[in-house]
């Protein structure tokens, strides 16, 4: 990829003069633990008759540092070349990870340098040296020490992750929270999570497999207590206003904002094409005009035309009852964003955040759900992910039923989802899918910006056509009086679908929607349209501010109203390699004008899902207090008889 405009190239020159350095930490250095804790490990074992390696020497001018505490010694290549086996001789893995460390070690210090160089800091070290530091820029030099040694300690974080992704298997390894982060300076922020690195790997690791996991666990839980701490230090706008990109490596490092590896996954899932998804008309319509909205992307602006013009579906919610196509509908979309992506040769991850994600371990569920959603808006490649059967993974606030990790995961899909540090870009989407939407917590549900109602066959050609689908071939039966497929030609039962909501389905919305008709007529302007929805929210208090931006949102997504011609995805040169300005251009032509009956038409399709959802809860709530009620009764009466009996 080329550099964009605000990005500043790290040339590999500046790496390169790092790796002695960055290679003496890794043979060995003393390190007394301040907040860390050391685990009950042995020692590496060494050779007899062998001299040890190179101790490390400070490279950091104008620091000096001491300490009479007693030392612990570090020594991280022999821990990984002693870890997991007895062979005498470095397998590759082992070395892939050193180098791996050494280049992250690199990548850190020429980053710390450039920092240290826009930020002042070089020349206060300078003068430190020199005995030459007045009294009133202690404060600043320390500051600023402080804050080097934070976005070093990131990078180096954040580029291990980045470089070592790749030889993830499937093993899991859990480090726990990172204790040993310190901030004196960069030196010895980078002993300390050595240390701790070499503390996990001696107590977790017993196979080549698990010190990958080891390794890149220990630099997820690092960035994020960095992250942490990084709010609220002073002194890093030289760091997080500024971009730096490794060609060599296709690192882009932005500021506290992990990096990461542009690896697709591989699907084993049974895809399933348009043809074979039956009913569900407009729920599969704007699934297949999604798939190619994600091809929109574009990797060197990292954003989407579709999100800067408007219409892009960033998350949606399917609900229907069970056996109706959601998980049909999840196939087919996959497999069409699947196929796109390897027309274009770009990387396609799909994840699925199931009920096996929630975990009895204080925290882990919470953090399980912030790695699915990484995984997802990873700005490096095509992303989709799903959440079946959120009703049962997310739990609603306040319901003493559900579990601390049901309520962890609500927490942070809430956040991802519309928080003050969303950011749309573009280039995934997540399907939200349930049987029972009415018991996923309200503001959740909002946070999805489109309603697929995935319905299932509803007509008698819609059942004819189901079945013989599914029949198969093998059977000579005669079709009978029947255009097979006809009912599922998608633009004509698209516009059908759509002008059923003229009118709203629920009978609460129909009877506000005839009064309001009644008094004001024909809603044929936007008052006449505010006042119909300050009549739906006093009869659904629920119905707020965001059920507007969603219902807006989806006007946006019908004002794109068009699907990308089939010859775009085909043939990659014709739009999806073209550049961001032109895509865009190529787009704006397409759009059509928004009309008052596609307003109407989705206040009536959103707001019917919200009574819909409402009306089951309260008949769900009502069932259950009658049931309690007559299980009291029955209690007394037989308490009765047994007394009196």
């Amino acid at each position: 990829m080329s550099l964009t405009s605000d990005q500043m190239e790290l040339r590999e020159e500046d790496i390169r003069k790092h790796y002695e350095a960055a290679v003496a930490m890794l043979d060995g250095f003393d390190h007394t633990p301040r907040i860390g804790k050391g685990k009950d490990v042995a020692a590496p074992e060494r050779s007899a008759g062998l001299g040890t390696r190179r101790r490390f020497r400070s490279t950091t001018p104008g620091l000096v540092t001491r300490s009479t505490a007693r030392t612990e010694g570090v020594h991280l290549v022999e821990r990984i070349e002693s870890a997991g086996g007895d062979d005498p001789l470095v397998s590759p893995m082992q070395a892939n990870v050193l180098h791996g460390l050494r280049r992250a070690l690199a990548i850190a210090l020429a980053v710390g340098e450039n920092y240290a160089e826009a930020a002042g800091l070089a020349e206060l070290k300078r003068d430190n040296l020199a005995g030459a530091l007045g009294a009133e820029k202690k404060t600043a030099f320390s500051e600023l020490l402080a804050a080097e040694a934070l976005a070093v300690s990131y990078v180096f974080a954040n580029a291990m992750s980045f470089l070592l992704a790749p030889l993830l298997g499937e093993a899991q390894v859990e480090v726990g929270e990172v204790e040993e982060v310190l901030t004196d300076n960069a030196q010895l922020a980078l002993h300390g999570a050595l240390w701790e690195l070499d503390q996990d790997i001696a107590a977790l690791v017993s196979d080549e497999e698990r010190l990958v996991a080891c390794v890149c666990a220990f630099a997820e839980q690092l960035m994020e207590k960095l992250a942490l701490r990084a709010q609220n230090a002073p002194r890093l706008g030289a760091f997080v206003g500024a971009s730096w990109k490794v060609e060599a490596d296709d690192l882009t490092i932005n500021g506290f904002t992990p990096a990461r590896a542009a690896k697709g996954s591989k699907l084993t899932m049974s895809f399933k094409k348009p043809n074979e998804v039956v009913g569900n008309h407009i729920a599969k319509y704007q699934a297949m005009k999604l798939a190619k909205m994600l091809m929109a992307y574009d990797f060197d602006r990292r954003l989407n035309p579709f999100a800067e013009l408007g219409g892009f579906i960033f998350t949606f919610m399917g609900d229907g009852a069970p056996g109706t196509g959601k998980t049909t509908l999840i196939q087919m979309m996959a497999g069409l964003v699947n196929d796109y992506c390897q027309v274009a040769g770009y990387p396609f991850r799909y994840q699925n955040f199931g009920i096996d994600n929630i975990d009895s371990y204080q925290g882990k569920s919470g953090q399980n759900a912030k790695a699915f959603v990484a995984n997802v808006l990873d700005p490096q490649v095509i992303g989709f992910g799903t959440i079946d059967d959120i009703d049962q993974i997310a739990g609603k606030r306040g319901d003493r039923q559900s579990s601390a990790g049901q309520q962890e995961v609500t927490a942070v899909f809430m956040e991802a989802f519309a928080g003050a540090n969303t950011v749309v870009r573009g280039n995934c989407t997540f399907g939200m899918f349930s049987n029972y939407p009415e018991n996923v917590d309200d503001a959740l549900r909002q946070r999805a910006g489109a309603r697929f109602l995935v319905d299932g066959p509803q007509t008698r050609e819609d059942y004819i056509d189901i079945l013989a689908l599914l029949m198969g071939r093998n059977h000579d039966i005669a079709l009978g009086e029947h255009d097979l497929f006809e009912a599922q030609m998608i633009q004509k039962a698209v516009a059908a679908s759509f002008e059923s909501h003229n009118r709203p389905h629920e009978a609460g919305l129909l009877n506000v929607f005839d009064r309001v008709h009644g008094q004001v007529g024909e809603l044929d302007t936007i008052a006449k349209m505010g006042t119909y929805l300050k009549a739906i929210q006093e009869a659904d208090p629920r119905f707020t501010g965001r059920a507007i931006k969603n219902i807006t949102d989806a006007v946006k997504v019908r004002a794109m109203d068009f699907e990308l011609p089939d010859a775009w995805m085909e043939n990659p040169e014709l739009f999806l390699f073209k550049d961001y300005d032109a895509k865009k251009a190529m787009i704006a032509e397409l759009r059509v004008p928004i009309t008052t009956e596609m307003v109407v038409q989705e206040i009536n399709r959103y707001a019917d899902s919200e009574f819909r959802y409402a009306d089951k809860s309260d008949e769900v709530a009502i069932a259950n207090m009658v049931r309690d009620m007559q299980r009291t009764e029955a209690a007394k009466r037989r308490y009765l008889e047994e007394r009196d009996g």
